[in-house]
């Protein structure tokens, strides 16, 4: 499982906010594509062993250790109201650190770090906020593809899982 995510420690994730500015993290959830900020990417790790925690928001898979620190998990499929699928070899951990606080994000597979230009990226439609439109910031023009860029911060704004992330 390791091998399949040594691509990944080499991606520009260093602490240098110069090199990051307009990169994000692309992944996947089903067919669509996805866009994470780099800068709250810490690093991207496969599943691993996850302690499930009463009385947590169905998303909220529970809490797992990574190098002794406890971190919340989300599966951003649950998250975004899309159905649960099993993990497979493919399926991955971005960890990411938001306001001071780290959580684990669980999706179908990571693809790769792109550069998009602030200019390249337009508003969402303000259509409804189901399938997790709610947290996309905008649409990030790559080339003939779309990328779904979210906001990093309203994926923890539920008040309900921000009490139980903190209590992590």
């Amino acid at each position: 499982m390791a091998e399949a995510f040594d691509e990944f420690d080499e991606l520009e994730l260093q602490e240098d906010d110069e090199t990051e500015e307009g990169k994000y993290l692309t992944f996947n959830l089903d067919s669509e594509a996805y866009g994470l900020e780099i800068i709250y990417v810490t690093e991207i790790i496969g599943i691993q062993k996850i302690t499930e925690v009463p009385e947590l928001p169905e998303y909220v898979k529970g809490i797992m250790s990574l190098r002794g620190q406890i971190i919340p998990v989300v599966d951003v499929r649950l998250r975004f109201g899309k159905p649960e699928r099993e993990y497979d070899e493919r399926t991955c951990v971005i960890v990411v650190e938001i306001s001071d606080i780290t959580v684990g994000l669980i999706v179908d597979g990571v693809a790769e770090v792109v550069a998009i230009p602030e200019e390249d990226i337009v508003p969402h439609p303000d259509l409804d906020e189901t399938d997790g439109r709610q947290f996309v910031r905008g649409i990030g023009k790559v080339g003939h593809a779309v990328k779904l860029i979210l906001d990093c911060q309203k994926l923890l704004e539920d008040d309900e899982m921000e009490n139980h992330v903190q209590e992590a």
